[in-house]
């Protein structure tokens, strides 16, 4: 039996986490399916980075750093963001971005592995975390690298008593696909390898415990699922077992054990905040500070359970529609096995996103040839995912990638 609006609208009736989506400012007319790349904005961040503007920066001044506790935001909302993923407060710090993050950590593992020269990692992973891996292997004489997908399509193959360190993608950025973290990090552990985890699609959709897995570290974005704004800062999770003895390579000022001694020779802080480099955005760290006050109020595990019903109703309605019947879906079936977003495969996806952008459904596109749909759970309704379908329904019938203006490729895609 085909779903109908009717159907999804029965479904938004009775959906918990219904009333969320008055949190976030939403254009009439727009049907949003783009969380995996930038949050819609939370409505309370307005008050918030205006309050930051005029009064903190305003009328503080540089005394704000202490009278409003900008000097410890990055480690307030680190304990924050330790909470969504599963780690005990003094282990996650936000700050920097994503790739910096990275960096840090993987020449932080290497130097706590010494003797081992092979870095792992995935043909698939997000094209920053092979880039940094590339730079990170120039400190180290005789350093390698083994992907999964091009050495060996078994992680089983490619992690042994050479592997100083694994870098994985917890979801895949083009397909959605989930990675069962507690059996990899374990299979790391069994060879005497570290590894990183890479949470940027995850976070905030995706319930995980990092403590109880023993992950040694994370990174992730907080401007996806977590709605922090864009270019907003990253977060960096490094178990407290290797706060001791881990030594992240840039050491600047904030990382110092004594900041405001302003001596001339580096000695770490202790602990998570050791992370740190240099001096953090005021102002794009309110934004996260503003974004995660959505977050200590919601149960993950309900955001979860929509956020896998959101996904199979997307699938049902593509595939029950004549006009789409040629789709591939390329992001798994099986509602554990997928992060929050559902990816379709077409030649000519991107012509038909951009044409369905035109008529103001939001998605996104990668290639080769992915159509991407992040369903964030918060602000997302069935009913949306209907009428989404519709306008995909309508490009495909009107063969928008005949049209060149559909072609023509925008910078961002």
């Amino acid at each position: 039996m085909m779903l109908t609006r009717d159907d999804c609208a029965a479904l938004d009736s009775q959906d918990a986490l219904a009333a969320c989506r008055d949190e976030f400012q939403l254009p009439d007319g727009v049907i949003y399916l783009d969380g995996n790349s930038l949050g819609a904005l939370p409505k309370r961040s307005v008050d918030v980075l205006s309050r930051t503007v005029e009064d903190e920066w305003g009328n503080g001044l540089i005394r704000s750093w202490g009278a409003a506790d900008w000097f410890t935001l990055p480690e307030r909302l680190g304990d924050r963001v330790g909470r969504l993923i599963g780690a005990a407060p003094g282990q996650t710090i936000v700050c920097d971005g994503t790739s910096i993050n990275i960096y840090k950590a993987l020449r932080a593992a290497m130097a706590l592995r010494p003797d081992r020269k092979v870095i792992v990692s995935e043909k698939g992973s997000f094209p920053t975390d092979l880039y940094v891996c590339e730079g990170a292997m120039t400190s180290q004489e005789g350093a390698s690298r083994r992907l999964l997908g091009v050495d060996s399509d078994s992680l089983e193959d490619l992690i042994d008593e050479q592997v100083s360190v694994v870098l994985l993608s917890n979801v895949d950025y083009r397909t959605g696909k989930l990675l069962d973290m507690e059996k990899i990090t374990k299979l790391a552990h069994d060879a005497g390898a570290l590894i990183i985890w890479d949470l940027c699609h995850s976070a905030g959709v995706v319930p995980m415990e990092l403590d109880a897995i023993k992950a040694d570290f994370a990174v992730g974005c907080t401007y996806k699922y977590l709605n922090g704004g864009p270019g907003s800062p990253a977060y960096i999770y490094v178990a407290e077992r290797h706060h001791d003895a881990a030594h992240q390579p840039l050491s600047g000022w904030w990382g110092h054990a004594d900041p405001f001694a302003f001596n001339h020779e580096f000695v770490p802080t202790k602990g998570i905040k050791r992370f740190l480099v240099g001096t953090q955005s005021a102002l794009a760290l309110r934004g996260v500070d503003a974004a995660l006050e959505f977050f200590d109020r919601v149960d993950l595990r309900a955001i979860r359970g929509k956020s896998q019903s959101l996904c199979d109703t997307f699938i049902e309605l593509v595939e029950q529609h004549p006009v789409l019947r040629g789709l591939e879906v390329v992001s798994p079936r099986d509602p554990d096995e997928r992060g929050s977003q559902v990816s379709l495969y077409f030649e000519n996806g991107y012509p038909v996103v951009k044409a369905m952008i035109e008529q103001g459904v939001i998605g996104d596109f990668r290639e080769p040839g992915i159509m991407r749909f992040g369903l964030a759970p918060y602000y997302l309704r069935y009913v949306d995912l209907f009428d989404a379908v519709e306008v995909m329904a309508d490009c495909f019938e009107r063969k928008v990638w005949t049209e060149k203006k559909y072609s023509e490729r925008e910078t961002v895609t």
